[in-house]
């Protein structure tokens, strides 16, 4: 005998490959279970009627992979702020200006989500722009050792920084992000962080955000110093996979830029969006949904979208 069930609930924004998948009205939609290897939803108000296959537990929602930034907190002006303070400290000078350089946020909406990490970023800015003067060095540095150390001195500075202004207290997690942490660990699936910054920086906004419990309650946390190469290269994924114990398609990651879907995807991973004001005009084609934060969505919403993709492979 066929047993029903009703579910009410706000769809998410599906990626267009798999919205095809499902009719949603604003009435409530039954579930009619016929065999165990199949389920038919029947759109009450059109009386519609779709066949779906169940997938098998190889292909459940095993692991929810977060970023940090962008993710848990809003922080690219956080961020922004932390590099004009060093560059000021430090009076760094691009020529030909003789005022300390200072990243606009139009600017660095465009250089953060082009290039993953705080050193690759003034790297790529300094070889684009002209290597600066400073108190760190008069003269621009001609040889490696001594870029090498402006970046690595730059870098250190602002990351201390940053954590002051995390520890200030005005910061806070963005909507939804710890309710869905609880979740996953209630449902028994791994969770894990895995951010392209600082490790320092990523365990201060941790330990700040989401409170020492829950950080300490993670299965797997990686930061960018942990991988040789930073996001889009996928090896934060790939390495957080194996300590995870978890196939790759069995984790699902929640990402804010196009650079950290790119290493999602790489990884062979699927790959959802929390975008933030400075990436929301990303194309983000590849991504499996797309969401303007996490306040509306739930544990079973992911692993739903996890089970269409199987079956839609």
């Amino acid at each position: 005998m066929a047993s029903h069930s009703t579910l009410l609930f706000s769809p998410p924004n599906l990626s267009p490959k798999f919205s095809s998948l499902f009719h949603y009205s604003l009435q409530s939609l039954t579930f009619q279970t016929k065999k165990p290897s199949s389920l038919s939803l029947t759109n009450t108000r059109k009386r519609r009627q779709l066949s779906v296959s169940v997938v098998s537990a190889s292909h459940s929602l095993q692991a929810l992979i977060l970023d940090c930034d962008g993710v848990i907190l809003e922080s690219e002006h956080l961020h922004r702020q932390a590099y004009n303070d060093a560059f000021s400290h430090f009076n760094v000078r691009c020529p030909p200006s003789s005022q300390p350089l200072n990243w606009e946020p139009e600017f660095y909406d465009v250089l953060q989500n082009r290039i993953g990490g705080g050193k690759p970023k003034m790297r790529w800015y300094f070889k684009e722009h002209g290597w600066p003067s400073s108190t760190i060095f008069e003269t621009p540095p001609e040889g490696d050792a001594e870029r090498a150390k402006l970046i690595d001195t730059l870098q250190d500075w602002k990351t201390e920084r940053y954590k002051e202004i995390i520890k200030s207290g005005t910061v806070e997690p963005r909507p939804g992000v710890l309710r869905l942490m609880d979740e996953a660990k209630a449902a028994g699936r791994k969770l894990a962080v895995c951010s392209a910054a600082t490790k320092s920086s990523v365990i201060l906004c941790l330990e700040n955000l989401i409170g020492m419990e829950r950080f300490q309650g993670l299965d797997c946390f990686l930061a960018g110093d942990d991988v040789k190469e930073k996001k889009p290269d996928p090896s934060i994924y790939l390495t957080a996979a194996k300590r995870l114990g978890v196939s790759e398609k069995d984790c699902l990651v929640v990402e804010d830029s196009v650079i950290g879907l790119q290493a999602a995807t790489k990884a062979g991973m699927p790959c959802v969006i929390t975008y933030t004001s400075s990436t929301a005009d990303q194309d983000f084609k590849g991504s499996i949904a797309i969401y303007p934060d996490l306040s509306n969505v739930r544990l079973s919403d992911l692993e739903l979208l996890l089970q269409n993709v199987a079956a839609a492979n």
